[in-house]
């Protein structure tokens, strides 16, 4: 991509890390589609887009429907034509656990929303990127403790195996770009589950994360 998207798809974009790059790719004169479940946070990013010159489309849906997302999909085709740019942040993080007492309920919804949502919306979005003429997809990995997290960490292995294994598929000239990013440690609410009573004035910012993780991929 040699220049800044004019359009970008943001899920997981309520708060945190999803919330922090659609504000900054907004700020850069993208319009954002921000989808997460919570419509008050979701009307909260859109104030702050707003207040800073910035638009943005909000879509309270949840990635986990397919039927939803097939919508979003053929609406953002019907409107642009065509995607590019896919930042994906949407990820469960089940009640921290041993192994052999991992919850059914929490390991199904870790699947559904971790593996079998990233599956389907590749499929759905991959088109919408390619249409751009070689969009890009954005992800994120993280590096948690092993103790307690066997669920967690099971979903995001199965996360970067798709990912990966999209990267070493996309070697056509209109393949898209897919990058996988490691953010630094940031004061978000999932840190937070895995690491309970930790000193957060010693990490890194989110918003300048955001910046720092755009700029890595030139989009700073």
């Amino acid at each position: 991509m040699t220049q800044f998207p004019e359009l970008a798809l943001v899920t997981g974009a309520a708060r945190g890390l999803g919330a922090a790059i659609a504000e900054h790719l907004a700020a850069k004169g993208c319009h954002v589609v921000a989808v997460a479940r919570t419509q008050g946070a979701l009307e909260e990013l859109d104030d702050r887009i707003q207040t800073a010159g910035g638009q943005a489309t909000l879509a309270p849906m949840d990635v986990t429907d397919a039927g939803a997302m097939q919508h979003l999909c053929r609406g953002i085709h019907d409107r642009w034509g065509a995607l590019p740019l896919w930042v994906h942040t949407a990820v469960h993080a089940p009640p921290l656990s041993p192994m052999p007492m991992v919850d059914e309920k929490d390991m199904a919804k870790s699947v559904d929303l971790n593996v079998t949502a990233l599956a389907r919306l590749i499929g759905y979005v991959g088109p919408l990127l390619q249409a751009a003429g070689g969009g890009r997809a954005v992800f994120f990995d993280d590096d948690r403790p092993a103790k307690f997290a066997g669920a967690y960490l099971a979903t995001k292995a199965a996360q970067r195996a798709m990912i990966r294994s999209w990267q070493a598929e996309s070697t056509t000239e209109r393949a898209p770009k897919v990058d996988l990013l490691t953010p630094r440690p940031m004061p978000t609410a999932l840190r937070a589950r895995f690491h309970p009573g930790e000193d957060r004035a010693a990490l890194a910012d989110i918003h300048q994360e955001a910046r720092r993780l755009m700029a890595e991929i030139g989009l700073g």
